[in-house]
């Protein structure tokens, strides 16, 4: 293992921003991430993946490690399904194309979306009206402490939206070392009713889809909306879509006719955070080099030089704004550190 120091990250997190990590250590075995955990208190360690999901806003005064676990594999299979298993430092996208590849269903709709197989989980990212929990079997973690490797089953995760036990309760607990998942292998279940998925593959003529159909359609609608964040910096979808009340949304149908939703439950609606920003009027907006994304409101972006607090401060202003304007308590769904 190569010791690093004062490091930069501008190229290991999404937004692009420049922070310089005291001591960087890339992990590619397991044994090299037991024999850093057994020198080094989990205080003292910063723990990196896909730098996707993250928003830096200060140096690391800490040793960051960067899980770079690789390999991907099937474990098991019958005629109907398969039980495939990545390690924590598999890209995602690739990871998908993988799977579609061997003709195995059930991610496809997850196509595109940036960071790394083993900050999936915490995240419990989702798109097109699926997400991970969909398809997660377990994963192994190594408690920072104690060493030990745990199996993770879905009911433990306590997956939510957007959410997991390691996003909470056992946040900074457990290093992810990798995934399993149960993908189908024939009868896929498509899912192809939310969003634009149903226009974009009329638009190609696609009348019986598959799943890589669906790929290509999810593949082809994020590049029209999401930038790249090799070309601008972004971290994707910067906060939640708020769930409300069904009394606080027909208050404020009656007000915005036009207020898009998703039904959660009897009482609870989902409302799009990207619709509320654009219709408070940061579609597009820029201070400097931190900006608000000209096709989707939802993504913060780094146009070049901003800095973390800049990013942020913007992000603080959104959220005033939709607060002032819709009563709506925007949530980030990135982690500021």
């Amino acid at each position: 293992m190569r010791v690093l120091r004062n490091f930069s990250l501008k190229d290991y997190n999404s937004f692009g921003i420049e922070v310089k990590a005291d001591k960087y250590i890339s992990i590619k075995d397991l044994e090299d991430l037991r024999t850093i955990l057994r020198k080094s208190y989990a205080s003292e360690l910063f723990i990196l993946g896909g730098g996707s999901n993250m928003l830096l806003t200060r140096d690391i005064r800490k040793t960051v490690l960067h899980i770079a676990l690789k390999g991907k594999r099937i474990i098991s299979e019958t005629d109907k399904e398969v039980i495939v298993e990545a390690e924590a430092g598999e890209n995602w996208h690739q990871f998908v194309l993988w799977t579609l590849s061997q003709d195995f269903g059930g991610l496809e709709n997850l196509s595109l979306i940036p960071g790394n197989v083993g900050t999936a989980p915490i995240q419990n990212i989702g798109a097109y009206g699926v997400e991970l929990k969909d398809s997660f079997v377990s994963c192994k973690a190594t408690n920072v402490q104690t060493l030990e490797e745990k199996v993770f089953d879905l009911e433990e995760c306590n997956f939510d939206y957007r959410n997991s036990i390691f996003k909470n309760r056992l946040k900074g607990q457990y290093i992810i070392t990798s995934v399993r998942f149960r993908l189908t292998k024939i009868d896929h279940n498509l899912q192809t009713k939310y969003g634009a998925i149903s226009a974009e593959l009329e638009k190609e003529g696609v009348k019986s889809p598959t799943i890589q159909d669906i790929s290509n359609a999810v593949i082809s609608i994020r590049n029209s909306k999401l930038p790249n964040p090799k070309e601008i910096g972004n971290s994707g979808s910067f906060f939640k879509n708020p769930v409300i009340t069904k009394a606080h949304f027909s208050i404020l149908e009656s007000k915005f006719s036009e207020i898009p939703s998703y039904t959660i439950s009897e009482d609870e609606i989902k409302v799009p955070a990207g619709w509320l920003i654009d219709k408070a009027g940061f579609k597009g907006y820029r201070n400097g080099d931190a900006g608000v994304h000209k096709n989707q409101a939802l993504v913060l972006v780094n146009y070049g030089e901003a800095s973390g607090e800049e990013i942020l401060s913007l992000s603080k202003k959104i959220q005033d704004a939709i607060k002032d304007q819709f009563d709506i308590d925007l949530e980030a769904e990135v982690n500021i550190i």
